[in-house]
């Protein structure tokens, strides 16, 4: 027969557990956010970069003279 302790006890375990995954599930969304935030980071950069190397460029050519 079981004893008074044991299902308080498992409660008390899977309580436990529950929060720990929780906490797992939180820190796996931020994560999952820095990456996405990252990859339209890196999206923006390939999308506007080649004005910025136009733009780079073209000065650099005004500042040595050839336009």
């Amino acid at each position: 027969m079981s004893t008074p302790e044991e299902p308080i006890a498992r409660n008390v375990r899977r309580a436990a557990g529950i929060h720990a995954l929780k906490e797992i599930r939180g820190i796996v969304d931020e994560d999952l956010r820095e990456e996405a935030a990252r990859a339209k980071l890196l999206r923006a950069f390939l999308r506007y970069g080649w004005v910025v190397l136009l733009l780079a460029a073209w000065l650099l050519a005004r500042y040595l003279g050839v336009i």
